[in-house]
């Protein structure tokens, strides 16, 4: 019983929260532009999957997400589990910690449908030039980077601002340098990340180190994880296209090399 009074309860808020899009869509449709909607039992029944996939997710975060996340870090930070030296904890000895972070950041990234959408849509609309793989991996390399940054903020109680300021630096001074091209989607793929799967797990990873970790405020310290989450993957990108260029030059050096030995032959 407590299950369904549950998905009934989140179901109701789903609702609630759905509707101001439905009427924003329907306003527009019958107010501003003055036409029928077309194929409409496709788009009600549409809209009953939305809510239904939302209410079930939204229950699956609170019952099976949040709690793994954050009983991760309990064990992880078990005084028991970790091998303090003589001299107390230090923040070396979070290590285990850290990896996870890592793997948890890289593979929620994988997994992630908004990331996968603009990657595939990045591949058909540049025609090949920009791989969805090689994108979703460089994207899912720079969470899984920045998630391991945001772990040892916590452990090590350094203040937020510091990270995010040199973050935004190291990204003005890429984008600077990097191809007008791959600047927009660099940003976006920062942005979409955050998303479905990444925020619920990151975010329960965050405020279970911080609720932990001696000395740490889960209010003050739990949360900043997705703010890395969202700054090193336009890094990461940036990064991707401008190896991409650097080993495209060399390769063009590498052929005109060969053929002015072959012309001079």
């Amino acid at each position: 019983m407590t299950v369904l009074s549950d998905i009934l309860s989140t179901a109701v808020s789903t609702i609630t929260d759905v509707m101001p899009i439905v009427v924003i869509l329907f306003g527009f449709q019958f107010l501003v532009i003055r036409k029928k909607i077309p194929n409409v039992k496709k788009i009600a029944i549409g809209f009953v999957y939305v809510l239904a996939g939302l209410t079930l997710f939204l229950v699956g975060l609170q019952e099976a997400l949040f709690p793994l996340g954050e009983a991760m870090a309990r064990q992880l930070t078990a005084p028991e589990f970790i091998q303090a030296a003589a001299g107390g904890i230090v923040w070396t000895d979070y290590g285990w910690v850290y990896v996870f972070a890592a793997a948890i950041g890289f593979a929620t990234t994988i997994a992630e449908p908004s990331l996968i959408a603009v990657a595939i849509k990045a591949e058909s609309i540049s025609g090949g030039a920009i791989r969805a793989s090689g994108l979703r991996i460089a994207v899912a390399f720079g969470v899984a980077f920045g998630v391991s940054v945001g772990s040892y903020r916590i452990v090590s109680g350094t203040p937020l601002p510091y990270y995010i300021i040199a973050g935004y630096i190291v990204v003005i001074a890429q984008t600077i340098r990097a191809s007008k091209l791959i600047i927009p989607l660099a940003f976006d793929s920062g942005g979409v990340t955050t998303s479905t799967v990444t925020v619920p797990v990151v975010t329960a990873l965050g405020l279970g180190l911080a609720s932990t970790i001696p000395g740490r405020n889960p209010l003050m310290d739990g949360f900043g994880l997705i703010a890395f989450a969202s700054v090193f993957p336009v890094m990461a990108v940036l990064g991707y296209a401008q190896v991409s260029d650097w080993m495209a030059a060399g390769r063009k050096r590498t052929q005109k090399q060969a053929n002015v030995g072959n012309d001079s032959s």
